[in-house]
């Protein structure tokens, strides 16, 4: 089933667009939502950021005010953005979050939310044919802040044919 919508987190944004890989969003998913918590945790990284400046001239990043958290995702005491990120994708029901936080990603896992994480996005767009290499693309990532334990990264380049 292809994803059409996603509610993005902080720290993918930001991972994205320091390694200069967010412009893969726009080309797997019609519609990315950022509600207004995530857009300040990334924006308030500095106007020098490449993520703030990235963000900013994103015409693709659908801006949305947050809505109410409810007490079930509150009751994870989860960052500011998470919530929101997660609060907004139960509330849009077909959207998936997109987020990298195990404690965020146990959360949506309970509440039946389906995720993907910026791996998830750099294996998705080697099926679709976006990039070459996913393994260099990984490297991106893990340089611009993406931790990835051993494990993950060997079945990601298992996923992706790559190993």
């Amino acid at each position: 089933m292809r994803i059409e919508r996603v509610v993005v987190d902080a720290s993918p944004l930001i991972i994205l667009f320091k390694s200069g890989l967010a412009g893969l969003l726009p080309q797997l998913f019609t519609e990315i939502v950022v509600p207004a918590t995530v857009r300040q945790e990334v924006m308030a990284n500095g106007k020098n950021d490449p993520a703030v400046t990235g963000l900013a001239n994103a015409a693709w990043a659908i801006a949305v005010e947050d809505v109410p958290i409810p007490s079930v995702i509150a009751a994870w005491d989860l960052d500011a953005g998470e919530s929101s990120a997660l609060a907004q994708a139960l509330q849009m029901n077909d959207a998936r979050v997109l987020l990298d936080d195990r404690a965020g990603r146990n959360c949506a896992r309970v509440l039946q939310i389906r995720t993907l994480g910026t791996v998830g996005v750099i294996l998705l767009a080697k099926r679709r044919g976006l990039i070459g290499s996913a393994g260099e693309a990984l490297t991106k990532i893990a340089g611009a802040g993406c931790w990835m334990s051993a494990g993950l990264l060997q079945t990601a380049l298992i996923e992706a044919g790559e190993a």
